[in-house]
Formats: structure tokens, sequence, C-alpha cells
């Protein structure tokens, strides 16, 4: 296992220390893998330690050689995992809850909101069949998607999705947009429309922030996530290659008419 990131937050024992462990690299076994869950829980996470109601811990761990403690303490269970004062808890949807229920400041980040729960929910979907292969019926699918996502951000006028401040919705929808860019153009040359002009300045706030950059894999990462789904071998340089991050924003924000 490797702490690859520092406790964020107070470490003076007022406030709770949460760890997280996370998928490494499947590059490198050490820098953060592209995992979405382990990225989601992270960005939640990182924002209470901002908020200095917990102390966070980041640890990955390389799932291709795991080491013996990990195996001893969690068998075959893959992260994202948290542990909260020595109890572990394994399951996506148990996180999720008790980051809600039981950790400190958790509750403010999981709002209700029907209409942005179901249009963020097949997303991801939609862009594994687009990955499979070069599918202009699925890829235009994905965009019609984005327009709606588009759409909601341009009628709301708000930074985020349910307001100015982030939520889980937002810890969730971002990862995934990352990965519709970053795989997208690598595997079938898909690109995120221009024309969706509220997207993309939500995509530039979020670039703004340190609980996404933090908490972003790079750009071989995420291709390698997909290349080991189709069985397609990595190629030894990219072993080799300084990891990139792609967080420019091909369209100009600062001229629309609600910028903040």
């Amino acid at each position: 296992m490797s702490d690859e990131i520092a406790e964020n937050g107070t470490a003076n024992g007022d406030v709770p220390e949460i760890e997280l462990i996370i998928k490494a690299s499947t590059i490198d076994g050490r820098r953060k893998g592209a995992c979405l869950f382990c990225q989601e829980y992270f960005m939640d996470l990182y924002l209470l330690a901002e908020l200095k109601t917990i102390s966070l811990k980041v640890t990955t761990v390389d799932m291709q050689k795991p080491p013996p403690d990990f195996r001893t303490n969690f068998e075959a269970t893959h992260p994202p995992i948290l542990i909260d004062n020595g109890l572990a808890i394994l399951e996506n949807e148990k996180i999720e809850r008790h980051i809600m229920k039981s950790v400190p400041g958790g509750h403010n980040l999981f709002v209700q909101d029907k209409e942005v729960a179901s249009l963020i929910e097949n997303l991801y979907s939609k862009l594994k069949l687009v990955l499979v292969r070069k599918d202009e019926q699925k890829s235009a699918s994905l965009r019609a998607h984005l327009a709606r996502i588009d759409a909601l951000l341009e009628r709301r006028g708000t930074r985020f999705l349910t307001g100015d401040t982030m939520c889980c919705f937002d810890c969730e929808l971002m990862p995934r947009l990352q990965h519709i860019r970053v795989a997208g153009k690598y595997f079938v040359d898909f690109e995120i429309p221009t024309s969706l002009v509220s997207l993309w300045r939500y995509m530039y706030h979020m670039y703004q922030l340190d609980a996404f950059t933090q908490s972003c894999p790079a750009d071989q990462d995420i291709i390698n996530h997909y290349k080991l789904q189709q069985a397609l071998k990595m190629k030894k340089h990219e072993e080799l290659e300084t990891p990139t991050f792609t967080t420019s924003i091909p369209v100009d924000v600062n001229s629309a008419h609600h910028e903040q």
C-alpha cells in the first residue's frame, strides 16, 4: 500500500480521521487509479476535509499485487474502502450511506434533487457502449444526453448542478465527464460538442477545484482502465510516460452571460 495523498485538514485530534483506500494506477501501481467510485468518494471526503469536519488520509493499493496486510484484512474486496475509527466499510452503497449519515458534515453534501439524479444516472453506461466500437448512433445518444445536462445547467444558471456549492451529484458527474472526455477521444474520437457552453462552463469551474484536481487520475490511467476492460495490451512506453491531465476548455466561458 502506498500513501499517496497527505492528510488534508487538521490532525490535532479534535476531528475524526477518515481513511479512504482507493485503487492504484494500473500502469505504475502507485498513483491514483481511474476508478470512478474511488474518485467520487475521494471528492466527497476532500470537500469535508476542506471544511475541517474531518482529517482525510487517502491510501492507494495496487490490486494487481495487493500487499499481504491488505489481503489479510480485506481478502478479495476491491476499493474503494472507507475506514472510520477502525470500522471498515466495503460496499459502494454502504460507503455513500456512511458518508451521508455518520461522517461529520456529510449530510450537507447529499441533497435531494430527482431531476439531477435521473439525468446523470445512465450517463456512464452510454459511454461504455460508445467505447466498444465507433458507432454514430451510440455517439449521438451520448451527445444528446450531454445536451440535456447542458440544458439543465443553462436553465438553472448555477455554478454547480444543484446550486452554487458542490454536492454529491457533482462528485458523481464530473469524474464521468472526464472519462467521457479522455477515453471517448482516445478510443473513438468522440468529443463533447463545443456548442454545449453551459456544460463546458461547469467543467471549467470543476477544473479550478482542488477536490477535483487532487482526486483526478492521469489521462493515461483513464485510457489504460478501458484498455484492460477490452483486453488490449499496454505498450511498454506507456509505463514511462509522464502523466498528463486534460483540463483545458475549448470554448470561451468568460463571454457567457451569467459567468460568476
